[in-house]
This record gives structure tokens, sequence and C-alpha cells, in this order.
């Protein structure tokens, strides 16, 4: 006698199977990442478990930091951060590091005239 063959996959017999319902909105959000992905053969479930994880993880570093004081400080941090980002994509290369860094930090002060109305600053007069 031979055994009867089972359809689809073998399973795997790891992890938990859960069903969700998505709106056209949400799944044309997830395919647009999917698109925008460096990996071509992303699936829709793969890309679902991705960006889960990834908020999992922006979760879990952030938590924590948003109390208080130390909240906002992290925030002018990384607002410091993404501008010194930008600043860095239009540098012009051809100039000396020197100037570079003269020139960057002329950008952060910012003009003379502002500076000293500055609210996140002492009052240097």
């Amino acid at each position: 006698m031979v055994p009867k063959k089972k359809r689809g996959p073998a399973p795997t017999g790891k992890g938990i199977q859960v069903g969700e319902r998505w709106h056209p909105s949400e799944l044309a959000a997830i395919d647009s990442w999917i698109a925008s992905s460096r990996d071509k053969t992303l699936t829709r479930a793969h890309a679902i478990r991705r960006l889960v994880a990834i908020g999992l993880r922006i979760k879990i570093e952030s938590s924590g930091k948003s109390e208080g004081t130390k909240g906002r400080l992290d925030a002018k941090q990384r607002a410091r951060e993404l501008a010194a980002d930008a600043i860095n994509e239009i540098a012009d290369t051809t100039a000396s590091p020197e100037a570079q860094v003269s020139r960057k930090r002329r950008l952060v002060k910012g003009p003379e005239e502002f500076q000293k109305i500055r609210r996140d600053r002492p009052d240097r007069t």
C-alpha cells in the first residue's frame, strides 16, 4: 500500500501562524517599502516580519529615553546628527578638510545676528 501524499509544502513546525486583515492603503505602503528595498526576492510576509522587527527594535532602543529632560536632550542630539549628515551631503569635497570643518561650524552656528536671539544658549554679552 502506497501512502497518500499530503498537499502543500511540508510544515516547518516552527512559530505560530498569525492571520491578519490589511487595508488596501496599508498593503500599498508595504508593497512600496518592498519595491524600495534592495532585496528583490522579498515577499510580503518577510517584509511584514522585517517591519515588525524594526518597529520593536526602535521601541526598545528608545524606551526610557523620553522621560523628562533626557528625552529632550536626546532629541537635540538626534537633530544635531541629522543636520550634520545633511551638511556633509552638500559639502564641497574639493575644499580642504579644515575649510570643510570651518564652513560646517558656520552653518551650524548660524549668522551672527541670529546667535544673540537663540533660546537654547545663554546670553554671551
